[in-house]
C-alpha cells in the first residue's frame, strides 16, 4: 500500500545538537520510514556535522548556499545544485563554508553511526 507523505510538517524546525558543531537547524520531511528518514539541514557559516556513516548510504542534495563535504579522502566544495552520494559504511562529515550559509536535502538509508567531532584544524582544510 501506498503511504502519503504530506508536504506540510507539523513538526517546528528544531536546533541541531550533540552531533553538530556550531548553529544547524533541522526539517524531517519524512521521520525513518522503513529504513529511510528524508530531512532539510540548514547550516550556519562555519556549522557542520560530527564525523559520521550510515549503514545503507546517504544521498544529499544541495538546495542553496554553499558547503563542504569530506570523506577520508578529502573535502570536496559543494554548491546549490550538486548532490552527493556516499556509500553505505564511509566515514564523512557536511556543513556550511565559513562564508556562505548551505541548505541541504539529506535522504538516509539505514541507521547513522555518530563517531567524534570535526575539529577547527580538519573543518580548516576546506579553506585551504
Amino acid at each position: 500500500m501506498l503511504t502519503v507523505i504530506r508536504g506540510a510538517n507539523s513538526e517546528p524546525s528544531a536546533l541541531a545538537q550533540g552531533t553538530f558543531t556550531g548553529e544547524a537547524w533541522r526539517d524531517m520531511v519524512m521521520a525513518p520510514t522503513d529504513g529511510v528518514a528524508i530531512g532539510n539541514n540548514f547550516f550556519a557559516p562555519c556549522s557542520r556535522t560530527y564525523w559520521h556513516s550510515h549503514v545503507g548510504g546517504q544521498l544529499l542534495i544541495v538546495m542553496a548556499g554553499e558547503g563542504h563535504v569530506s570523506d577520508e579522502n578529502g573535502i570536496v566544495t559543494v554548491r546549490a545544485g550538486d548532490m552527493v552520494w556516499t556509500p553505505p559504511g564511509v566515514r564523512h562529515w557536511h556543513g556550511a563554508a565559513d562564508d556562505r550559509f548551505m541548505l541541504h536535502t539529506s535522504v538516509t538509508l539505514g541507521a547513522t553511526n555518530w563517531e567524534s567531532e570535526v575539529t577547527d584544524a580538519e573543518y580548516g582544510e576546506a579553506r585551504a
